[in-house]
């Protein structure tokens, strides 16, 4: 894909964060509010929020089918926080996520908000830190057949499969564009 246009699912969550990251980085980006729009994305971000209601705005805006299809005929996602449980087949709760990657996921498993905390995290084909902010954090408990990219705690907390990227922390709050680069550099290019 050659400059490709990206979209943020733009439901609910800091979305908007996800949009000004991607432009400080001059790439084409667009929210996704609908199946139209997500037709004229080549990639996806799912932004960090509220997983549960952002799966119940998906599904008031029937939006989840398109993005299951989409998602498993290889369009490159990438999710932060609630993002990744929304990829996840198997969460904690049981919640029904999306169910696109072979991941399990636990909600808030670092605590309530007031827990929240950053922290810098050592990225694999990064030559510096990343500085992430956990906001009740979910953790992968398993990451199937993921590479893993980058630990905290002994715990995956930057996962990639094929196309896809999870990462339970959000770069994106502090304006930190790298692992977005990476994203569309790697994962949106086609490169391996």
């Amino acid at each position: 894909m050659v400059d490709p246009q990206i979209g943020v699912l733009a439901l609910q969550g800091d979305f908007a964060a996800h949009l000004s990251v991607l432009e400080s980085c001059g790439y084409r980006r667009s929210p996704v509010r609908s199946c139209l729009d997500l037709d004229q994305v080549d990639a996806l971000i799912i932004p960090g929020g509220e997983s549960t209601t952002m799966l119940k705005m998906i599904d008031r805006y029937e939006m989840r089918e398109a993005l299951v299809k989409r998602i498993r005929n290889g369009m490159p996602v990438f999710g932060t926080c609630a993002g990744a449980i929304i990829l996840a087949d198997r969460v904690s709760d049981g919640e029904m996520a999306l169910g696109t990657w072979d991941l399990q996921v636990e909600r808030n498993a670092y605590g309530r908000q007031s827990e929240s905390f950053e922290a810098d995290i050592k990225v694999r084909g990064l030559d510096e830190t990343v500085r992430g902010i956990f906001i009740r954090a979910p953790i992968i408990v398993d990451a199937g057949g993921a590479e893993v990219m980058a630990t905290f705690a002994d715990r995956p907390v930057l996962v990639r499969n094929n196309t896809m990227l999870a990462a339970t922390f959000h770069p994106e709050l502090l304006g930190e564009a790298r692992i977005h680069r990476w994203f569309v550099e790697n994962l949106c290019a086609g490169k391996e």
